[in-house]
């Protein structure tokens, strides 16, 4: 059984700065976990715009605090969020990602599991890291 509180996250290598300070991620569960996925809280900071493009990855993101939006590249489609939606990059959507008037808590799982080495590139991608 896997057992862990946010509090053994934070300060580790298990927690990930952006690097404008856009969002920081608490990798909960990673693929070393071998759990099949990958279990993360994500702040997004209020006023932030983040580009992201997962083309590696599917993710399923639950709102539990705050509030943004998620701008659809593909066609310009804008989705409010606030606690208790939830969104899912089911066909490795392309967006930007919106803090809103307040930080957004947001509860994410990836599958392929993040290694919790990855980093967005210049397109807001993650490799696909295999060892880990």
């Amino acid at each position: 059984m896997i057992v862990r509180h946010i509090d053994e996250i934070r300060g580790t290598q298990r927690e990930v700065q952006a690097p404008r300070n856009q969002w920081v991620s608490r990798r909960m569960l990673l693929k070393n976990d071998n759990m099949g996925f990958s279990f993360h809280e994500t702040i997004i900071r209020a006023g932030t715009k983040t580009h992201i493009h997962y083309r590696n990855h599917l993710e399923a993101v639950y709102c539990v605090a705050g509030n943004g939006r998620i701008e659809e590249i593909k066609n310009g489609t804008v989705h409010e969020i606030r606690d208790g939606v939830m969104y899912a990059l089911n066909e490795h959507d392309e967006h930007f990602l919106y803090g809103g008037s307040e930080d957004m808590r947001l509860i994410c799982v990836f599958n392929p599991p993040l290694t919790g080495k990855e980093v967005h590139d210049e397109n807001g991608v993650y490799p696909l890291v295999t060892d880990g």
